[in-house]
């Protein structure tokens, strides 16, 4: 059997920036910012990339809610449309990763001119970063470390406004190194989202308690899946029954409150 580096084919390198735990960057999602940016729409950019609108909405969440800056400003207007604006933060992105991109070819073009002459290796594999199971991962630093006798408690900085506990183990704490400063990702799972109609502060065992405004509603057979908006260019989606829906009234536009465990809060970093 011959090698699959045989004359006349080439090697093509994809280019994946990783900027924390599952803070991918890929060429879809640049992609789609640049139809975002070009159509000034979700919904159109969506339909040009080939997606429903419910997946280019989360992508733009996940690009949003692992940036240190919002990439994509947008007015929720559902699969009808609804204005958008990719940011100058976000248009910045774009232009390095072309032009990583093109350098990146040219690397791979003379990696497999040099793997086709010497005939030794087979295959080339580019392992990139991990993937969760949790719908969110929001990107921050740790603000403060609160030490106790069995577990830790961590406090982490998504915004200037958002600040989300975890309780960890405080093996966990050596292990990854959380310290002030420390960059770490919160992923929790939409399931662990409680949701509580209106902005008046509420009495609860949550150590977690995130105010937003509606902005997504997806319906489905037995279960719900809303997005708040916890702070610009910042969401958080919960997964509810459609009976708890219907029964909060929460409609796109509504106030409503995101409740979190701290221990239901999971820690990664790279």
């Amino acid at each position: 059997m011959g090698s699959p580096m045989a004359a006349g084919t080439h090697l093509k390198a994809l280019l994946q920036l990783r900027g924390g735990a599952d803070a991918r960057v890929g060429p879809e999602r640049i992609r789609l910012l640049e139809a975002i940016a070009r159509l000034g729409s979700i919904s159109a950019a969506a339909k040009e990339a080939g997606l429903s609108y419910k997946g280019a909405w989360d992508a733009v969440q996940a690009l949003n809610n692992l940036s240190g800056r919002p990439l994509v400003l947008a007015q929720p207007g559902g699969r009808a449309g609804g204005a958008a604006q990719v940011t100058p933060a976000g248009r910045a992105l774009v232009a390095a990763f072309l032009r990583l991109e093109q350098e990146l070819a040219a690397v791979a073009e003379r990696l497999g001119e040099g793997l086709a002459a010497d005939g030794a290796v087979e295959d080339v594999i580019w392992s990139l970063g991990m993937k969760t199971t949790a719908r969110n991962a929001l990107s921050g630093v740790v603000r403060e470390v609160r030490d106790g006798a069995v577990n830790a408690e961590v406090v982490l900085e998504v915004s200037g406004a958002v600040r989300i506990v975890a309780i960890v183990t405080r093996e966990s704490v050596r292990e990854l190194d959380l310290k002030p400063g420390r960059r770490a990702a919160a992923l929790i799972k939409s399931s662990f989202v409680v949701l509580a109609a209106g902005e008046e502060p509420l009495r609860t065992s949550a150590r977690n308690c995130l105010k937003g405004v509606v902005v997504s509603h997806e319906r489905g057979a037995v279960n719900d899946e809303l997005v708040l908006q916890i702070d610009e260019g910042k969401t958080l989606a919960a997964t509810v029954t459609r009976e708890s829906a219907d029964a909060l009234g929460l409609k796109v536009g509504a106030p409503a409150q995101a409740l979190v465990k701290a221990s239901h809060v999971i820690l990664a970093v790279e």
